[in-house]
């Protein structure tokens, strides 16, 4: 690799702060490229969380999938992700050992972090610490951390906001509608049965939700290139009127019933909150207040503020 730009970061979201970063690297690369062509940019990030490591018992719930993650880094800029397998032998790294590995490879004429970015054994690098490490070789940028309504953003809060059912605060700070994707699999079919069927999607253990509730999204089918974005009333949670247990995503895309999703890969936005999750005490209540929602969502995705994002 002749020259390149590097940003390094967990990017868990790919939120603002992130594409800060990506916006910053891209304007260098073609500042230091040759002939009009602009460096590659490359994105470094770990996996999986480094808290895997250091404190099991504590891994926060991810905002994004692996290659949802790859795939937003890509789209906000990076020419290149490499994805460093974190274990207790990188953990263990002094920070010189992890620019000889990570970095140096890369050939970077510049590398951007965060002004809160640590590496190395016991978090012991900073921003200096790599600009001390890169001196003669690459040049180290430090960026601020970047804020909504003077509040900064980070994964931490936007998992917060998520779990107390704040989509539109989630959505602030990543920049972007939360999404989660994943394959249609066979559910209870009760929808189909109500007249409100739906696409239903597990939730991976380890991927933060919304709380559970109601909400006005969007679904886009992934393996149908250029698929429009669709409608729809999306509920989280156990669907307690009729005991259920295992959580998940189900989407009514509305005024659809033909749709055949089974098996189909799908992304799934969180626009706005409609309501708590509520147990009904037979499907008649559930149904009219299906219906409500049905109305409130399509009332909500007709303002145009609220549609379907590209990222």
């Amino acid at each position: 690799m002749a020259g390149s730009v590097v940003v390094i970061g967990n990017f868990d979201g790919v939120h603002r702060g992130h594409r800060a970063l990506l916006d910053r690297a891209r304007a260098r690369a073609a500042a230091l490229g040759v002939d009009g062509v602009p460096l590659p940019v490359v994105a470094v990030t770990l996996w999986p969380h480094p808290m895997t490591v250091f404190a099991p018992d504590r891994v926060p719930r991810l905002l994004t999938s692996l290659d949802d993650r790859i795939e937003l880094l890509k789209r906000c800029g990076a020419s290149q992700v490499r994805v460093v397998q974190f274990n207790g032998e990188v953990a263990a790294w002094p920070p010189a050992r992890f620019v000889e590995r990570i970095i140096d490879p890369l050939d970077p004429r510049l590398v951007i972090v965060g002004t809160n970015f640590t590496f190395g054994r016991g978090a012991a690098g900073t921003a200096r610490t790599l600009a001390e490490l890169g001196a003669g070789r690459f040049e180290t940028t430090a960026l601020d951390l970047v804020g909504v309504g003077g509040v900064d953003t980070s994964s931490s809060r936007i998992r917060k906001a998520l779990a107390a059912g704040e989509v539109t605060g989630a959505a602030e700070h990543l920049g972007r509608w939360f999404s989660l994707s994943g394959v249609v699999v066979v559910g209870d079919q009760r929808g189909r049965m109500l007249g409100f069927p739906t696409a239903n999607l597990p939730i991976p253990a380890e991927l933060a939700t919304p709380g559970d509730g109601v909400y006005a999204g969007w679904l886009r089918r992934l393996d149908e290139p250029g698929a429009e974005a669709m409608p729809a009333a999306v509920s989280v949670g156990t669907n307690p009127t009729f005991d259920g247990i295992e959580r998940r995503v189900e989407s009514y895309v509305l005024d659809r019933t033909d749709l055949e999703l089974y098996g189909a890969k799908v992304r799934v936005e969180f626009v706005r909150s409609l309501r708590g999750q509520l147990r009904f005490a037979g499907a008649e209540g559930l149904v009219v207040q299906m219906r409500r929602d049905v109305a409130e969502t399509r009332r909500l995705l007709a303002d145009p503020a609220n549609r379907s994002l590209p990222l």
